[in-house]
Order: C-alpha cells, then structure tokens, then sequence
C-alpha cells in the first residue's frame, strides 16, 4: 500500500480517508452579492471525483467591507445560506473544508475596498505598491471585530454543512501582517514579542471553537517562513506551531507573501530548491519537533513528490497546480501512476507580473471547468489579458453591489 492510501484520523473525531488534500486556490467564481453559485458547485464536483481525500476551498472573506478580489466569496451574516449550502455538498463523500481569510492591507485600490492594517505599513513592491491604498492601522475595537467575524463565518459556514474551517495566516493577509514583525510595529498587546504578533491567531482559534459545535475541524494556513530578511521565520513558525498545540486539527505549511514571491523555481533570496515540494527542507525541520499534523503544500505535481512529502513526515501532501490541470491526478496517484502535471511557465521578466500571469492562467482553468469545460490552460500572458478584462466585469459588478 502507498503511503499516500493511509487515513489521517484528526482531533476534531473525523478523518480524512487518504493523504492528499486539494489545496486552496483562489477561484474567483463568486456570484451577485459575492456568494457561490452553480460555477463553484460544478468545479468542487468535479473535484470530488477526482480522488482527493480532503478539499480546501479557495479563500472566503469574512468582511465584504475587505476583500482581495471583487471575485472573492464573502460569508457573513447578510448572506443567504442556500448556495453555500450546495457548495459544501457538490464534492458527494469528498469532505470539502472552508478555507476564511481577511486580507488586511492586500486590497486593491480600484476595488475601494477597506484596507486595515496592525500597523500604517504600505504593501512594497515596486512600481505596482501604488495598485495598494495606504492601509489603517487598527484599533482595539478593530481586532475584537475581526477575531468576531471570523468565529462568525466559522458558525455559518458550519450551518451550511461545511465539516471544518482553514484559517489563513500566511501569504501576507491579515493574520499573517500580525505575526510578521515587519508589518506589524504595535507596541501594545497584540504586537512586539512573537506571543504577542501570535495573539489574534489564538484569539481567532479560541473563537471558532467557541461558535461552533463539537467535531467541527480546525485548521490554520502558516508560512514556514515570510522569506524576508527581518521578517517571520522558521523559528517562528516552530514556536507558533507549538502553540496551536493540540487546539488545530492539523497545521498546513505555505511560504512566501506578495512581496517576496516563492515557487517551484526560486526561493526569493534565490538558494535553489528542488523543483517539486520545494518547501520540504525548510518546513521538514518542524515535522520532529511537534505532535500537531502537518500538511505540506507547494510544488507537488506528481505521485513520486507526494510519497516524498508523507514519508518525511508530514501527515498530507497538498496539491493544488496540479488538480487544477489534472483534476483526476489524486486519483491517478493513488493508483500507482506517476501523472506529472507540467506547471504553466511564463517568460515575462517582471517577478510580480510573471507570478500573476502564470495565477491568471490557472484561475483561467478553474473558471473553465466551473463553466462545464474543460479547456487546457492559456498561455500565461494570454491568461492575464483575458483574466483583466473579466475583473473589470467583476469590479463593476462589486462596486455596483456595495
């Protein structure tokens, strides 16, 4: 038997029946009044055909004040329950979890979106940090409410019949801005020491398991590291990890933020990583040193580097490229066929655009197989001209609707 067959039981009293997880991507598939409709359904039944034994869905805002992308999904008190509803139960037995986000600082100017902040630390990156409005920094009244709607959309998403939650706290959105010592210069309760940058992290896992009822899944989204000089690191992530204790049913490990972009080619102080699972060495270090499972997520393309990952230790490989050209590859896997799925390249030489013409063409995919087709992937700089012109329809929509 592989190692990729075994069933991870989790705290929480479910299990997940095999160790590959479809990891989150945005899919950018909302409908009016940025809720699911019968795109997402189509595409997470498709999925759940695909062999996977658990699926995470793309972020979900928790405040339709912040949103990173007029496509984002909001689930909050004014939505209607009924399309989510059938979103949680278009994958069949597949359980499909919510992954909740707030984006923090990482809004778009255009969107006109709320834009908050620990503290008055503008996104940097170049030439296109003027894309990013000047971010508030928050009040203590302004975290409780944030730590409130994230228990709140936990409580909703439950209702709705999604079994679990993924926190995010990596990839430069809120909670990650609080645990980085770059953004976040408070110098109150809730900033300074790691523990303290670590406090709404807690406060938000406290929360969750508050509102909702017992046997509902926690889990939390964490850089193993911010690639930043300064910045949140593996040492970090090491203790973070240790705090999370056994309050998470399992602790999925990312890397990198828009400022410091990683992939399966570089690593942003550019040491060169092994191609597939490129995140391996750095994470594996926290894999002996805590009881909490550990899903490793970057990279993994094909059946020989998700082995890899579950036999280092890790208790899943998550794929998340990968299922978006190949959707059957878990089940491809599991059968003992390698299937390796070769990632959408670009030549454009600008890291930033580069990064976001290779995601225009995956989102591409995604949003072609929500549509009931199932075209391959654009060529990047194709997909980022097409992938504008939808936005500007989607931003119209958004602003319309606010």
């Amino acid at each position: 038997m592989s190692a990729l067959d075994n069933p991870l039981p989790l705290r929480s009293g479910s299990s997940i029946r095999n160790r590959i997880v479809k990891a989150a991507m945005e899919e950018q598939l909302a409908g009016p009044g940025q809720q699911p409709d019968e795109r997402l359904e189509r595409l997470y039944r498709r999925w759940g055909r695909g062999g996977a034994g658990l699926l995470l869905t793309g972020h979900v805002m928790v405040d339709r004040r912040a949103v990173a992308q007029p496509g984002d999904v909001v689930l909050d008190e004014a939505s209607d329950l009924e399309p989510f509803r059938r979103w949680a139960a278009a994958a069949g037995t597949t359980p499909v979890w919510m992954q909740i986000n707030h984006p923090g600082r990482l809004v778009l100017r255009d969107t006109g979106a709320l834009a908050l902040a620990p503290s008055a630390v503008p996104v940097a990156i170049g030439s296109l940090s003027r894309l990013y409005p000047a971010p508030t920094p928050m009040t203590t009244g302004d975290i409780h409410a944030v730590i409130d709607r994230f228990a709140t959309t936990a409580r909703l998403a439950q209702r709705a019949g999604f079994p679990g939650v993924e926190i995010h706290a990596a990839h430069g959105y809120l909670v990650s801005q609080f645990l980085s010592p770059l953004v976040n210069r408070r110098d109150d309760e809730w900033g300074g020491s790691l523990r303290n940058r670590a406090r709404l992290l807690l406060a938000i896992i406290d929360a969750v398991r508050d509102r909702t009822a017992p046997g509902f899944g926690i889990a939390v989204k964490l850089n193993s590291a911010d690639f930043q000089r300064g910045g949140f690191a593996i040492d970090d992530a090491r203790h973070v990890v240790e705090w999370l204790g056994d309050t998470v049913d399992f602790v999925e490990l990312s890397g990198g933020n828009i400022e410091s972009l990683t992939s399966s080619e570089r690593t942003p102080d550019h040491s060169t990583l092994a191609r597939e699972a490129y995140l391996i060495d750095l994470a594996g270090r926290l894999v002996d040193a805590t009881p909490v499972p550990l899903m490793l997520t970057g990279g993994i393309r094909r059946r020989e580097a998700a082995e890899r990952v579950v036999k280092r230790g890790f208790a899943l490989a998550g794929a998340a490229t990968a299922l978006a050209q190949q959707p059957e590859a878990p089940k491809r896997w599991l059968a003992g066929d390698d299937a390796p799925v070769r990632p959408p390249r670009s030549l454009i030489r600008s890291k930033p655009i580069r990064a976001a013409a290779v995601q225009a063409a995956i989102t591409g995919r995604l949003q072609s197989m929500g549509s009931g087709k199932d075209t391959p992937p654009r060529p990047p700089a194709v997909a980022l001209a097409i992938d504008r012109y939808r936005r500007s329809r989607q931003l119209a929509r958004f602003r319309a609707d606010r």
